[in-house]
């Protein structure tokens, strides 16, 4: 299973004798405290572990008695393990980790270090502020289809509607139930307490109807300017712009930018709207599981949506980007690029008619790769399988 892949890099990383503060990222519900739980079972190393939930006192009192706890620990044994998670919680918490780490450092005391967190943008800000040159990343995306698939069952229709999220997966039988879980259970602790309690939002039911409105139209372009014009609370492109950053950077929502050889372009064109788990979608939507299938048009929605969150999870904390390409009546629903190589993808599946981009885009980038990801049953040697394709590392195509 592939979230054992970061149970293996977190455990290899700890047996090292390189002291390096080990930081997991990544978004709510995906297996970032399993991943330190597995890890903890195995390691043998005394560890004192503890959750930024449970504080009472202020921040940085608290993460010193921790980290006395765990130095006591490596006098006694020779090492300790210090394990937070959610530290995100803490204000101030990257400074207040510096000064122990750097305390540690000067007196020869081996305490190493396990950080996590759901809110990737506040860690980011904190380990590139304070933390430069002490800290290794472990990026965890959402589960692919091939994890929910071996370990709840699923079916490539169920992936497609029901997305990704292990939590309510035995729910998909009573679909009312399994909506409403993802609203309270996921989507909103991920606003709240990861957005709105940790940074300052001007405009807070701005960022709540664009991310309806993001999910709704995951999938689609939408020039900012269209936003404007469907969201009740007044707003500008610049805010919508961060408000899209801040939920990329929470693993809800993002705004992919047209690929172009100018960075100016891309910065200024329309963003292609992407949830980065087809949960948020389904769930905003009023079509049921079984009417959702019989409806080729948003079914065929559904499909490329889930092309584009599995693209878009491939690339976390990889030096590869993820866009999309429109010029006049052509258009590319995803281009998969880095400094070497690009791949351009198109999806194919009902309800939907297909022009002649991916002639066009070859013709505009000679030397790109080009393949169609087909729901139905094609041949070609450049048409993949639509199930052949969720089960592959995307990245793998651009070798």
């Amino acid at each position: 299973m592939e979230r054992s892949r970061y149970t293996e890099i977190l455990r290899s990383r700890l047996r090292e004798k390189r002291r390096f503060i080990q930081v997991i990222a990544g978004p709510r519900q995906v297996g970032k405290s399993t991943i330190i739980a597995d890890v903890l079972s195995t390691v043998a190393i005394p560890y004192v572990s503890e959750s930024a939930d449970d504080i009472t006192v202020s921040g940085d009192s608290w993460l010193k008695g921790i980290w006395d706890r765990a130095r006591i620990l490596a006098k006694q044994h020779g090492k300790a393990l210090v394990v937070i998670d959610k530290i995100q919680k803490i204000s101030n918490w990257s400074e207040a980790v510096k000064k122990l780490w750097d305390e540690d450092k000067n007196t020869g005391a081996n305490v190493k270090a396990v950080l996590s967190g759901s809110s990737r943008l506040l860690l980011m800000k904190g380990l590139s502020e304070s933390l430069q040159g002490r800290f290794e990343l472990i990026p965890v995306p959402h589960w692919s289809y091939g994890e929910m698939k071996e370990v709840f069952g699923f079916s490539l229709d169920e992936f497609i509607y029901f997305g990704s999220y292990p939590g309510p997966a035995d729910l998909i039988g009573d679909v009312q139930r399994w909506k409403a879980y993802i609203r309270d259970s996921i989507m909103e602790p991920s606003l709240t307490k990861d957005i709105l309690m940790l940074t300052p939002i001007q405009k807070p039911a701005l960022l709540r109807q664009l991310m309806e409105l993001g999910s709704y139209y995951s999938g689609q372009i939408m020039p900012f300017e269209h936003m404007l014009g469907q969201l009740s609370d007044a707003g500008n492109t610049t805010t919508l712009a961060y408000y899209l950053e801040l939920l990329r950077q929470s693993g809800l929502l993002a705004g992919l930018q047209k690929y172009s050889g100018s960075e100016v372009r891309k910065r200024a064109s329309s963003p292609k709207l992407q949830v980065f788990n087809n949960a948020l979608l389904s769930s905003r939507h009023p079509m049921d599981f079984a009417k959702a299938k019989d409806d080729d048009t948003f079914w065929g929605r559904l499909v490329e949506s889930a092309v584009g969150m599995h693209l878009l999870n491939s690339v976390a904390g990889e030096d590869v980007n993820l866009g999309y390409w429109r010029e006049k009546q052509n258009e590319v629903d995803f281009v998969l690029y880095n400094e070497y190589s690009t791949v351009a993808f198109e999806v194919k599946s009902g309800g939907r008619t297909y022009g002649r981009g991916m002639d066009a885009f070859l013709k505009r980038y000679p030397g790109s790769k080009v393949f169609s990801v087909s729901a139905k049953a094609d041949a070609g040697s450049m048409t993949i399988p639509l199930e052949e394709f969720l089960l592959r590392n995307p990245l793998s195509y651009l070798r």
